[in-house]
């Protein structure tokens, strides 16, 4: 049955995966639920059709083809029937990553996936060395030479990186003070500190209009990206690292607040699964996504009603998978909602981009048709359009040439506030 204690012996032994994943697979082919999900079910079921139904037949390159085209998007879980608690354990997307950990512990990894997986080291020289970074991921000679030796399609847009991170931008004027009783300790992702600033800037300044005090502890990528490219241990590292740092801000009273969808579902869904210590279940219990905090905020009285501009208009909104696997609703439409004259839509679908799978270049083009339906929904007029996922927002971009912001920059904007400056 289902196992994902990668401290068990279990865990990691091949036959015993393949069992689970045949397991697995025999009941999805029963089901076939999630037919049209996925690339990865998509696969899945045709095969099975073609062996008669009997996972046993398929090969292991069959199998790999499964694992890899599974980017967990976690958007079968809001749909299976089966996952846990239900007596039948099915939880499609971590067996596939159990299975290419252990594939990725027998045969090794590539450098690529290891640039992929170390978003820290990569994104630090990255912005010490921004304008030069920058000029070479958009440079056609070197984009060619990115793609034959790291495996990075020539035509995918990659990140800006900045040299001012927003740690450092942060540090230049440390903490909010608050009014009340209000305190969050922001973990600003990789992304945002190092390719989206103005998103960790635009949450600061919202938090100081409603007089919550902002903390950032010392923090780490949340690890998401190691178990993407099958690195358990240096995943686990990071876990261990944030997990100590995050509860000791929570004894302090504060809670938890990401910006990004992919980050807040790790806090609070898989660091208690891999790490089943107080400190990891403590920072799962006092985790918010930053629309999710805002929106209780508001519940309780504390978030400030009054907005200085009231010309939003229309407003595209994408509510990224990770969200929608958290089972919280749709907050960032109901904070967006709150600005009188906001006239929101709402889409829930993939964009296809899911960390580094996309930018491999056996992934680029079905990256981009997983995307279609959000790419048709974000053009269907001049509105302005917005996501939780700053990843998919470059995806967006990448069929649209429109890059969509973050539900915190169009609330800062309108308050009035100014969120690029120290």
């Amino acid at each position: 049955m289902f196992n994902f204690d990668p401290k068990s012996k279990e865990f990691w032994d091949p036959a015993e995966t393949r069992k689970e994943v045949n397991r697995v697979f025999d009941i999805c082919y029963g089901c076939t639920l999630c037919h049209t999900l996925c690339p990865s079910f998509v696969s899945l079921f045709q095969m099975m059709d073609e062996n008669f139904g009997e996972p046993e037949r398929l090969t292991d390159q069959q199998v790999k083809r499964v694992v890899d085209e599974c980017y967990q998007c976690k958007l079968c879980y809001p749909i299976c029937p089966y996952v846990p608690p239900h007596e039948w354990l099915i939880d499609f997307p971590r067996t596939m990553m159990r299975s290419d950990l252990v594939r990725a512990k027998q045969t090794g990894i590539s450098l690529a996936d290891r640039l992929f997986g170390d978003t820290d080291r990569v994104g630090t020289l990255s912005s010490f060395f921004a304008p030069l970074v920058n000029w070479a991921n958009k440079n056609p000679t070197i984009r060619g030479w990115m793609e034959k030796y790291l495996g990075i399609h020539r035509d995918r847009l990659l990140p800006t990186y900045h040299a001012e991170t927003f740690a450092k931008w942060f540090r230049k004027r440390p903490g909010t003070k608050g009014k009340g009783e209000e305190k969050v300790a922001l973990f600003y992702t990789c992304t945002v500190n190092y390719n989206e600033p103005d998103i960790g800037k635009a949450a600061v300044a919202v938090f100081e209009k409603n007089g919550i005090e902002c903390a950032v502890p010392e923090q780490e990528c949340c690890g998401l990206p190691f178990l993407d490219v099958g690195q358990m241990e240096r995943a686990l590292e990071k876990m261990e690292a944030n997990a100590a740092s995050l509860a000791k801000a929570v004894r302090q009273g504060y809670k938890i607040v990401a910006p990004s969808a992919s980050c807040s579902y790790m806090l609070k869904q898989d660091y208690p699964r891999f790490l089943p210590t107080e400190d990891a279940k403590l920072v799962a219990a006092n985790t918010y996504d930053l629309s999710e905090y805002l929106v209780k905020a508001k519940e309780g009285g504390k978030l400030d009603l009054n907005f200085s501009d009231k010309n939003v208009g229309k407003i595209r909104y994408h509510q990224p998978c990770h969200l929608k696997a958290q089972n919280i609703g749709f907050k960032a439409q109901e904070l967006l909602s709150l600005i009188p004259g906001a006239e929101v839509a709402r889409m829930q679908c993939c964009s296809g981009h899911d960390g580094s799978w996309s930018v491999k270049k056996e992934n680029f083009e079905a990256s981009m048709k997983v995307g279609r339906p959000l790419f048709k929904f974000m053009k269907m007029d001049d509105a302005c359009t917005a996501s939780d996922c700053p990843l998919s927002a470059i995806q967006v971009q990448q069929a649209t040439g429109k890059k969509p912001v973050h539900p915190i920059e169009i609330l800062a904007r309108a308050y009035g506030l100014e969120t690029k400056k120290p």
